[in-house]
């Protein structure tokens, strides 16, 4: 999985007026948890954050607090100003490189689906899979197969396998799926089966 390196500095608890301040300076105010450490408050520059909230992907993040302290961290909580989208506060979840993470990744769809070649609809449900590995095993991405997907025919997080990983989202939930349209022709359908 892709590293990240952000840096920070500590901050003191604040009040509301405090933490708009800090909004104004454009700082996003953090918070760091887990993996036995104390809970630390932190800031980071708006602009820093770019590289990991305008991409899908996840990063195991490589974090510098006051140019000396360093930890290995993952995303874990957002949150965005309703109107204007920008990040209002981050928690970060402190992780262990020798003990599993769970992490969001992104799915790649690859494939021409047999169904949408019958006239068929191609229907995704989802971006990510929740998983768990270990650092070293984490993949940046999953690459799901969809060439055999037929008509009415539905890939489930259940059906994912990756060695090394295990897929902490529900195994029942619907990862895509081949909807039958108005248009299907109905001979080569007939022809199939």
């Amino acid at each position: 999985m892709k590293h990240f390196a952000l840096s920070g500095e500590t901050r003191k608890v604040g009040n509301k007026a405090v933490i708009k301040a800090f909004r104004k300076q454009g700082l996003v105010p953090c918070n760091l948890y887990g993996n036995g450490i104390e809970n630390i408050l932190f800031t980071v520059k708006e602009k820093d954050l770019k590289g990991i909230l305008e991409t899908p992907y996840s990063f195991i993040i490589d974090l510098t607090l006051d140019e000396k302290t360093n930890y290995t961290v993952i995303l874990h909580e957002l949150q965005f100003h309703p109107v204007k989208d920008s990040c209002l506060h981050i928690d970060f979840l402190a992780v262990d490189e020798k003990k599993p993470i769970a992490i969001n990744v992104p799915i790649k769809f690859e494939g021409h689906a047999v169904g949408v070649q019958k006239g068929g609809k191609f229907v995704s449900n989802a971006r990510n899979l929740r998983i768990s590995a270990k650092m070293e095993d984490l993949p940046d991405d999953i690459t799901i197969d969809i060439s055999s997907l037929d008509l009415d025919k539905k890939i489930k997080a259940g059906d994912v396998k990756i060695e090394k990983v295990s897929v902490l989202t529900d195994k029942d939930a619907i990862l895509c799926y081949v909807k039958t349209t108005r248009n299907v022709d109905t001979s080569a359908v007939a022809a199939a089966e």
